[in-house]
């Protein structure tokens, strides 16, 4: 019977475990493990010209935001942001795996910054620099 009740604890804790480790994009380049352990990660840039440049960002907590949380990977971990640039003040700790949100995934892969539907890069993937209605991501309640 004990043996029955240490399989069942270690079942649920790998059920448990795996909600985590969906936090995170295979095969995004923005992230790269370093020698010597650690990691790099960068994060998409601002445009050169245009209204992003001059207006000034929504911050997370202001309440400000009225579409999708983008999930970036930052050098603090994973984040919910309220634009693909992950600006100062734009982003706070993710809530993925315990709160449902509309949620995009900001991911470089093949050179290019995508905006994906899931943490997947088999979803619904745009370009975040294409013209519209080329980059109109798809989001998903996650």
């Amino acid at each position: 019977m004990k043996t029955h009740a240490q399989l069942f604890a270690l079942i649920a804790l790998a059920l448990a475990s795996s909600g985590a480790s969906a936090q995170f994009v295979k095969g995004n380049e923005a992230t790269r493990a370093m020698p010597g352990g650690g990691s790099q990660v960068e994060t998409a840039p601002l445009p050169t010209t245009g209204p992003i440049r001059s207006t000034k960002p929504c911050a997370a907590i202001a309440g400000c935001h009225a579409g999708p949380w983008h999930m970036v990977e930052t050098p603090e971990g994973l984040r919910e942001c309220t634009e693909v640039y992950a600006r100062a003040g734009t982003c706070r700790p993710s809530s993925y795996g315990t709160t449902m949100l509309a949620r995009l995934w900001v991911v470089k892969s093949g050179g290019e910054w995508l905006q994906c539907q899931y943490p997947d890069l088999g979803s619904r993937c745009v370009k975040v620099f294409a013209r519209p209605p080329a980059n109109l991501p798809f989001d998903a309640v996650q």
